[in-house]
């Protein structure tokens, strides 16, 4: 439980880091912002950019405008299994395209307002050195 309270707090503090963005950047941000239906329209799954991590029992994507719970199944643990390749810690977070199936959380579970299943892993990038920052916790 104290990891999961961590892992939220964790994403909170990076969620809420501040950015200078040129035009240029905003432009792509805003287009990525938005979850885009993909080409197959009628399959109902949706496509997904954003930051992947699995601690213990819970595993987040967060993307530029939400932050998802992910369902722990098969693809899941595919998907953590491919982003182990990128991280150097525990807590690294890394950069995810999937195509999901996004749902409302039930009322009696506890977590993000949506969660999404993950149908297809798309990609699975190694993060970007100079993009974020690093939170250490350790004794001084």
């Amino acid at each position: 439980m104290k990891k999961l309270i961590l892992l939220l707090a964790i994403i909170a503090f990076v969620s809420c880091k501040k950015e200078t963005k040129s035009e240029e950047n905003t432009t792509v941000s805003e287009q990525q912002s938005v979850p885009e239906i993909t080409e197959k329209q009628s399959d109902g799954l949706t496509l997904l950019k954003g930051d992947f991590i699995y601690l213990v029992d819970a595993a987040v994507l967060q993307t530029p405008s939400e932050v998802y719970s992910v369902i722990i199944n098969d693809k899941m643990h595919e998907l953590n299994e491919q982003a182990m390749k990128y991280k150097t810690a525990d807590t690294d977070m890394v950069p995810v395209e999937i195509r999901g199936e996004i749902t409302p959380k039930p009322e009696n579970e506890k977590g993000w307002p949506l969660r999404v299943e993950i149908k297809e892993i798309l990609k699975v990038s190694k993060p970007n050195p100079d993009g974020g920052e690093m939170i250490t916790i350790g004794k001084d």
